[in-house]
């Protein structure tokens, strides 16, 4: 208890300085050439530093992470149960593999972040623009590197419920249109760490899946691959935490 406690002192202390520079170095630095590698290679180790600073770990598997190691040409779906499933992802993520998010513009745009935002490569995600939006994202990945990925939160906005919510359908949109595979990320028990409303998660390990890529024809019935998106997805996540998806909905 004594040294749980000493470290969040700690991290309460530090924390805003590391905050800060990761939110701002991108305005300072983010035209140099190979700026975004280093970039996503430092939010990852201080992704690694909060999650032991909280007394936080993660559990993958060697199979999961050489594969990760070696993942080319798609977008990376994930489902979102906290706060913390962002970083124990990149915690997870492997130097060789370049990633980046897609987050809701009225994040993107906030007066302190947006320029850090937009120096990192952050995808705007604007809802209220529905297909244009997509367009824009699509766009986007088309002109990324094959081995870089977007990450896609699929159920749109952290579940509440157990099991896997309905998904939406821009992960698999956008994996059509650009030729992509999907490569499903299955994030377990971090609401449990971290349920609403608590500010420091419990101590505790989160559970991530990393499943075999996906590919979904540019002709198929997006609404059929979504669905076969979640039934694998929710089989990984099942079986993890023993609740049941309910697939009807």
């Amino acid at each position: 208890m004594l040294v749980t406690f000493a470290k969040r002192c700690f991290l309460v202390l530090l924390g805003p300085f590391i905050f800060l520079f990761v939110a701002f170095i991108p305005a300072l630095c983010g035209k140099r050439p190979g700026f975004r590698g280093w970039f996503w290679r430092t939010v990852s180790r201080s992704c690694s530093w909060l999650l032991w600073f909280l007394n936080v770990d993660v559990d993958i598997s060697d199979e999961a992470r050489e594969a990760l190691r070696t993942d080319e040409n798609s977008v990376i779906a994930v489902n979102h149960r906290s706060h913390l499933d962002g970083f124990s992802m990149l915690h997870v993520i492997p130097n060789e593999k370049w990633v980046t998010f897609g987050a809701k513009k009225e994040l993107c745009e906030a007066a302190l972040l947006k320029r850090g935002f937009d120096g990192a490569g952050l995808l705007k995600i604007d809802r209220s623009k529905g297909r244009d939006a997509l367009s824009s994202l699509t766009e986007a990945v088309e002109t990324m590197p094959k081995r870089r990925s977007p990450i896609l939160f699929v159920e749109g906005t952290r579940a509440t419920k157990p099991g896997l919510p309905p998904f939406k359908a821009g992960a698999v949109l956008i994996a059509q249109k650009t030729g992509r595979a999907v490569r499903p990320f299955v994030i377990s028990h971090s609401d449990k760490l971290l349920p609403r409303g608590k500010f420091f998660p419990f101590k505790g390990t989160i559970h991530i899946d990393v499943l075999d890529q996906m590919f979904f024809d540019a002709d198929e019935e997006t609404t059929v691959c979504v669905a076969r998106l979640r039934t694998a997805m929710a089989a990984a996540y099942d079986a993890q935490t023993g609740e049941t998806t309910d697939l009807s909905l």
